[in-house]
């Protein structure tokens, strides 16, 4: 892990034009001084009268990532740093089951171990696990921590019990989204958030700086304790059937349990296993019936290897992120990066739910409450592919139906739906074009394809009461 940086000097005639290509990323963050570009290849021209070009740049993946400006201190050298992609507790155990690996927000994750379809109809049909140790964890503890998280995020942390947890946001001042979380109330004064892995470090430095502006901050002790975490997701109809057998003792803490399965929706509970305290929660991302179990770093694959067990004679499988993000899709939940970005709220995301309006300020509320009150202009849809194509991909245009069409916005997630058959997806649109039923095309591969917009979710799956 970490950074390899190798540094030279570029020396070029005068008046020559100079063209330096990079593969980025998609925006994920965004400072003055510090940007992580989209996919695609950006091209910087410099034509100077000076014989050295001044350039800094950073690469952020082991792929050649550009990140950053024109360095204005006009330093003459062009600095590339390759990050090392990260590895979960988990990785071992991914290699031994032959997963497919790819690079995940500078993680080297599994993205299938058989095929998407396949574990994607074992979670809808039977159960998967998921190494889900890439995610971040926040630790926010102390007297003041309610009132901290409650001036920092959208949801109300006062409706949660010890023992309890809520799907909330964290805007900026704009009302954008700099990230969605889940909070936990472990305590009275004790809350985890677990954020998602390609914002672990700027959400800590915007608590950070939150905090820094809080008057009470002496009273709210702050830890990133990402390193220290491992983390699965066990989802599927099946799951119930085996999960209270991952630790048969009562719950030690959150919510007072006999066993997991009494957990309802949302719940959590802190159970023993090979000596170590783990959450075990009722919740997850594929819309199915499941629990997330977050452990220490040093135990994660004992209660992998031992869900696997658990499972098999149940039709358990292990599942990547292939069949991860097809799930979330067919249910409509976002995808940080794609959905959700610092430049679209929480409002035009169709997320209100989790917006407390009722409560004492927050950071981006004025917006927000501007928003409810007065509507957006554009809105995330749910659509379908009205006939059999290739599937919709993200940034694919959506454009108008008719003789007048023209294009209305741009897929923020798209896929084949394999619960459906055929194609879905996200994408934000102008109002007059939100309502269920409207006609619209998706342009692929240059052809435009008929669809439609549906309600949410685009499938829905047998949930728990």
């Amino acid at each position: 892990m970490g950074f390899e940086e190798q540094s030279f000097v570029e020396t070029f005639k005068k008046s020559e034009v100079v063209r330096i290509e990079f593969l980025t990323l998609k925006t994920l963050n965004y400072r003055s001084d510090f940007c992580i570009m989209s996919a695609h290849r950006l091209t910087l021209e410099s034509e100077s009268e000076n014989p050295k070009l001044n350039v800094l740049a950073r690469t952020v993946s082991i792929a050649g990532d550009l990140c950053g400006p024109l360095d204005p201190r006009g330093s003459k050298r062009l600095v590339f740093r390759h990050l090392k992609m990260k590895r979960t507790p988990l990785y071992s155990a991914h290699q031994k089951l032959g997963a497919k690996l790819i690079e995940f927000g500078g993680w080297e994750m599994p993205v299938q171990y058989t095929s998407i379809t396949d574990e994607h109809l074992a979670v809808r049909k039977a159960a998967g696990i998921f190494d889900i140790s890439h995610m971040g964890e926040v630790s926010v503890s102390g007297p003041r921590a309610e009132a901290f998280l409650n001036r920092t995020l959208t949801n109300d942390l006062r409706k949660l019990e010890v023992g309890a947890a809520q799907y909330t946001l964290m805007c900026n001042e704009r009302g954008g989204v700099i990230d969605d979380l889940y909070a936990y109330r472990n305590g009275a004064s004790d809350y985890l958030l677990i954020v998602n892995a390609s914002r672990i470090e700027s959400d800590f430095c915007w608590l950070q700086s939150r905090l820094a502006m809080f008057e009470h901050r002496d009273d709210v002790v702050l830890r990133n304790i990402s390193d220290a975490m491992g983390a699965v997701a066990v989802q599927g109809p099946r799951v119930v059937d085996f999960i209270d057998n991952v630790s048969p003792q009562p719950a030690k803490g959150g919510t007072l349990v006999a066993r997991p399965t009494q957990l309802k929706k949302n719940q959590i509970a802190k159970i023993q296993f090979a000596g170590a305290e783990l959450w075990i929660a009722r919740t997850g991302y594929t819309g199915e019936d499941g629990f997330e179990i977050v452990a220490p770093a040093q135990v994660i694959e004992a209660v992998w290897n031992k869900v696997l067990d658990l499972g098999k004679p149940f039709g358990l499988k292990p599942c990547g992120l292939g069949a991860r993000d097809t799930l979330r899709t067919e249910v409509c939940y976002p995808l940080y990066g794609n959905d959700l970005d610092e430049n679209t709220t929480p409002i035009e995301a169709g997320l209100s739910f989790f917006v407390a309006l009722n409560k004492d300020d927050f950071v981006g509320r004025a917006v927000l409450a501007d928003q409810k009150a007065n509507g957006v202009t554009k809105k995330l849809v749910a659509f379908k592919m009205s006939e059999k194509s290739a599937p919709p991909r993200p940034h694919y245009p959506i454009w108008s139906a008719g003789p007048k069409a023209a294009r209305i916005g741009e897929v923020t997630s798209g896929t084949q739906g394999p619960s459906l058959g055929i194609g879905i997806g996200l994408g934000y649109v102008p109002l007059e074009f939100a309502k269920p039923q409207t006609v619209i095309e998706i342009e692929i591969r240059g052809k435009r394809a008929p669809a439609v917009v549906v309600p949410k979710p685009i499938y829905s799956p047998q949930l728990i009461v």
